[in-house]
């Protein structure tokens, strides 16, 4: 009796539905992984201008870009505003950024640091599109798009009040 137990309770373990799940789900957290990687910029808060800076030399630039509802204001931080660019009919004119950008970059060729500072009310689409205007350039060389580093360490921050604005 006790042979007969035994034959009975021996039981094939069936795993194709768990194999086939797996040569699915494996791929795909693959592919997922490697776009999660590209996604992620690195950003920094913006450097404190003050401090025990007395031994250090002064910096020929240090670039700000403000985001205000109807312009950017491209600024040093140790001089003031550098130029206005105002808002576009369509919307903020990031290509006018990006080309006057460039003209900074070649009289300060050696500075790769520029702070963003945003207002409150600054949408992330609006942030990005800065982002991209303020960190590379787009060309084309023999007829193929191609990105070079403009400003690639990249600071964000809080902008200060809108001095166009009345009341705040």
């Amino acid at each position: 009796m006790s042979s007969r137990k035994r034959r009975s309770t021996d039981a094939e373990l069936n795993i194709t539905s768990f194999m086939n799940l797996m040569v699915i789900l494996i791929p795909f957290l693959l592919l997922n992984a490697v776009f999660t990687q590209v996604a992620v910029l690195q950003v920094s808060l913006p450097k404190d201008g003050g401090g025990a800076a007395g031994n250090e030399p002064k910096k020929p630039l240090v670039l700000e870009v403000m985001v205000y509802g109807d312009r950017f204001v491209v600024a040093d931080r140790q001089t003031g505003p550098l130029k206005i660019i105002p808002k576009a009919a369509e919307g903020h004119d990031f290509k006018a950024l990006n080309d006057y950008l460039r003209e900074v970059k070649t009289q300060h060729p050696t500075v790769n640091e520029a702070t963003i500072l945003l207002e409150q009310e600054t949408s992330y689409d609006n942030l990005i599109h800065t982002m991209d205007a303020v960190r590379i350039i787009q060309s084309e060389v023999n007829g193929k798009p191609t990105k070079y580093a403009l400003f690639p360490e990249v600071g964000i921050g809080d902008a200060p009040t809108d001095p166009n604005k009345g009341g705040a």
